[in-house]
């Protein structure tokens, strides 16, 4: 019965601001992984405000940013196996927060070979989820 009462209470729990930041970066590595931009992009906030900010500089919106990443990994060999590593996820506010930390995408079938780099992702809570509304993201 103290287990029962125990899962229940982790059930009825919200997450932290940190733990559900931490989920949608989780989310977005599995997406990336099988092959899925659209699924990846969930993460970020669907709205013209969005900015992503990559060595061409910035990209205003969702559905741009989409795009970005459709013509850059056009197949799953060129999106490679992604993670995240070094994360510091920093709260600016109950409703704001930013995330340091490096990326890597594993890619031994393609010439070019693996990318890796940093980013700066900030996050605010909209309607009761959390998104990424910036992304500065660069590679090394």
């Amino acid at each position: 019965m103290l287990l029962t009462l125990a899962l229940a209470y982790a059930l009825a729990t919200p997450p932290t601001p940190r733990q559900a930041i931490a989920q949608v970066l989780t989310t977005q590595t599995a997406a990336w992984n099988r092959g899925d931009i659209p699924g990846f992009m969930a993460g970020y906030w669907h709205s013209d405000s969005l900015v992503f900010i990559g060595r061409k500089g910035p990209t205003y919106g969702w559905q741009p940013t989409l795009d970005n990443y459709r013509r850059s990994y056009p197949d799953a060999a060129q999106m490679g196996q992604l993670d995240f590593s070094g994360l510091r996820i920093t709260l600016l506010s109950p409703e704001a927060a930013q995330v340091v930390g490096h990326w890597h995408l594993a890619r031994p079938g393609v010439a070019a070979g693996d990318l890796q780099g940093y980013f700066l992702l900030v996050f605010q809570r909209i309607k009761g989820q959390w998104v990424i509304v910036a992304d500065h993201t660069s590679s090394t």
